[in-house]
């Protein structure tokens, strides 16, 4: 597991790159503010209900949460089932509204 930062994600949005974005909260969180992933709650992925995305697993797949813990443990779960680039978004969508706003 790699990290990446919130400045590396959003320009890489802004440069219209698509992105395998994660959102690994729970769906009221998602619902209050996101940056546009596909919500997989943690204990989706952690009970391996994880069929949406199965075919990313040779891709880069950033995960993000609120602050990079719950993300954190996703990354490390994806790994043990066979994903081969995931990031941790250092900071969480905290750092993202820090920086820029929500």
């Amino acid at each position: 597991m790699q990290t990446i930062t919130v400045e590396e994600v959003k320009a890489r949005m802004d440069a219209g790159e698509k992105l395998n974005l994660i959102d690994v909260r729970e769906p009221y969180e998602f619902a209050e503010f996101n940056i546009g992933g596909i919500l997989i709650p943690l204990g989706k992925i952690q009970t391996m209900q994880i069929d949406e995305i199965e075919e990313l697993k040779n891709e880069e797949v950033i995960l993000h949460c609120r602050s990079g813990q719950r993300s954190m443990v996703a990354c490390m779960f994806l790994e043990t089932l066979g994903f081969k680039n995931t990031k941790n978004l250092a900071g969480g969508l905290l750092a993202w509204q820090q920086h820029f706003g929500s």
